[in-house]
């Protein structure tokens, strides 16, 4: 199971942080001061900063392709946040919102490990 988390554009420095450091040996809730919150349906946390959490089951992995298949049991939208520009990532360390770019390739290199 897991927690697909919907960030808005005031989290973008964090998202990547979250994204460039390994959850095996980072508390990532606490390193980037995020409130984890109880799901209904699944055991992983729900995101309080983010403006909506979709909680999912894994329903297969196609290991040939790296693909998880996921069924989205509950989804949850924070209506009182202020913020509610979404980010969307390109693919190369930069990212859209409403039409402006933003290049966080440098920071994502730097927090690389070595080799990657």
């Amino acid at each position: 199971a897991c927690v697909i988390a919907v960030p808005t554009i005031d989290l973008l420095d964090t998202v990547v942080g979250v994204g460039t450091c390994s959850g095996a040996d980072t508390d990532k809730f606490r390193k980037f001061g995020l409130t984890p919150v109880k799901a209904r349906h699944v055991q992983a946390p729900l995101i309080a900063e983010c403006l909506g959490n979709i909680e999912c089951r894994v329903l297969e992995v196609v290991e040939r392709y790296d693909i998880v298949v996921l069924e989205a049991v509950a989804a949850h939208r924070d209506d009182k946040r202020r913020e509610k520009r979404l980010i969307h990532a390109v693919g190369d360390g930069t990212f859209t919102v409403d039409g402006r770019h933003f290049d966080r390739r440098d920071a994502m290199r730097s927090k690389l490990p070595t080799g990657v």
